[in-house]
């Protein structure tokens, strides 16, 4: 009689895995995997740390050479020099102590330094709209101040000149009875202001 129940309790119990087996259409197997799969997909993964951005590294400028002439000495890259384009422009008008246009170019760089007579003038902005042209787009705050009693401004800018030095800077200052103003076209943002100041650090005229 014992065996008899054995019997019929594992055949009920074989007829309800049957049936599971037929409503799921899946083999017992087969469930297991997928609810493995389930749970490890459910598990809270550590986020990694985000890796970081290579940037590209401003291009290191040295202005080692000195630009000397016309009564006022810049500082310049040593592999660059100045041609007086104004001579270039109009030989019969080349340039000289009361105004002038020069400029030095290479793969990396473009600078432009124009002067003129100013006697008694404080403010030197309308010296950078000249050296300024339509390519030319500034681009960010004016930087005002006082160095070694000259009146300095410059501003950041973009150009569309060429699009291999989209970048740079333009300043304008005074000195004596002289206006300058001086412009680079540059790589990277990063480099104009640096030679700006470099420039300006080595820069003296005739007063």
């Amino acid at each position: 009689m014992m065996k008899h129940r054995i019997l019929l309790t594992l055949n009920l119990l074989l007829l309800l895995l049957a049936s599971c087996s037929r409503n799921t259409g899946l083999d017992p197997d087969e469930q297991i995997r997928i609810s493995v799969a389930s749970t490890l997909a459910a598990i809270p993964t550590i986020t990694s740390a985000p890796q970081s951005t290579p940037y590209p590294q401003p291009t290191p400028f040295t202005l080692a050479g000195l630009f000397c002439e016309y009564q006022f000495c810049v500082g310049h890259p040593i592999d660059m020099a100045f041609f007086d384009v104004s001579a270039q422009q109009n030989p019969a008008a080349p340039s000289s102590y009361g105004q002038g246009l020069i400029a030095a170019f290479n793969g990396n760089l473009f600078i432009q330094v124009l002067w003129q007579l100013a006697p008694g003038a404080a403010d030197p902005e309308f010296v950078l709209d000249l050296i300024l042209d339509e390519t030319d787009i500034r681009d960010g705050n004016m930087d005002v101040k006082l160095v070694r009693d000259m009146n300095v401004m410059y501003t950041p800018i973009t150009s569309t000149a060429t699009p291999l030095l989209p970048f740079g800077g333009s300043g304008a200052w005074t000195c004596g009875d002289r206006v300058f103003a001086w412009k680079v076209y540059t790589p990277q943002a990063e480099t104009a202001s640096p030679l700006f100041e470099e420039a300006l650090s080595r820069f003296t005229c005739g007063q």
